[in-house]
């Protein structure tokens, strides 16, 4: 059975009428749970936020959180979700916040000074529950955007677009190339050959552990957008086991230079602009 309005009002006039006593117990079972991982003056403001939500939705609000009469209540929770998920607490630390609050309705419940049914405990209990769990939804959303982001960011990090020459730049890839990573490896190349006027890309795929079908498809139209932006693109890195991978499956690039490491690809770069780059050999000792 589920809160009723009446059974709200019930439990609006027990919130107000031991607001101090609910206040203080409410912090110290929050508090004994996260063990010292926020004040005791913050949390008695969280708590304080969250039980004043609560007597103004009054009885129709916690009857039905959606209805309009719940909103600040609704946004208090969504704004404490938030807050913990920011701040690296576990889902379970930041629900028993919420939950904390039936073992303070009990206390209640057990004493002379508060008249409630049986029946008004567990409605009471069941709308904590709910408490809770939009509490929950929020949090997850809110770590799923976290972690969207972090993820993002190290995507940029792991595909750098450096300038190595005058005219030339290189893209040392590092681990699997899939789908998102290609698609920001070509973003961050054609925006970094526009910013500089580069006619020449070096894709160096040495920290690459293998090559198949799709990572190939992936390399090849990279320097096909390259190519119409006006730059050349070479590939370095092809080891002996990658060479034996590509031939096996039957991978063809075409007229696209390819060359061992990344000191050949810049050799054969500088030749083609009619730079001489000399090697330095050690001095013979007389």
């Amino acid at each position: 059975m589920a809160l009723t309005a009446d059974g709200g009002n019930r439990l609006v006039e027990l919130l107000t009428g031991h607001g101090e006593r609910v206040v203080q117990r409410w912090t110290e079972v929050v508090a004994a749970s996260l063990r010292g991982r926020l004040s005791l003056a913050e949390l008695r403001l969280q708590v304080q936020e969250l039980h004043a939500s609560m007597i103004n939705a009054g009885g129709a609000g916690l009857a039905d959180l959606q209805v309009p009469a719940a909103g600040e209540l609704r946004a208090v929770l969504a704004d404490l979700s938030r807050s913990r998920a920011r701040q690296s607490f576990t889902a379970t630390e930041t629900a028993v916040s919420i939950y904390a609050l039936k073992d303070v309705l009990v206390e209640l419940a057990e004493t002379d000074g508060a008249e409630l049914s049986l029946r008004d405990v567990v409605d009471f209990t069941g709308l904590v529950d709910r408490m809770g769990l939009l509490t929950f939804e929020t949090y997850v959303q809110t770590r799923e955007g976290l972690i969207a982001d972090q993820a993002e960011q190290l995507l940029e990090l792991s595909t750098p677009v450096v300038k190595i020459w005058d005219g030339v730049v290189a893209v040392p890839l590092v681990g699997t190339l899939d789908s998102a990573r290609a698609q920001v490896v070509m973003e961050r190349l054609l925006q970094t050959l526009v910013d500089t006027g580069s006619p020449y890309a070096i894709i160096d795929i040495t920290g690459v552990p293998a090559v198949d079908t799709q990572v190939a498809q992936h390399i090849l139209k990279t320097v096909v957008a390259a190519r119409l932006m006006g730059a050349d693109c070479i590939i370095s890195g092809i080891r002996p086991q990658i060479a034996q991978t590509i031939v096996a499956l039957g991978i063809e690039f075409g007229d696209i230079a390819t060359k061992a490491s990344l000191a050949d690809a810049l050799r054969h770069v500088l030749r083609l602009t009619g730079v001489e780059a000399s090697r330095r050999h050690p001095r013979r000792e007389a």
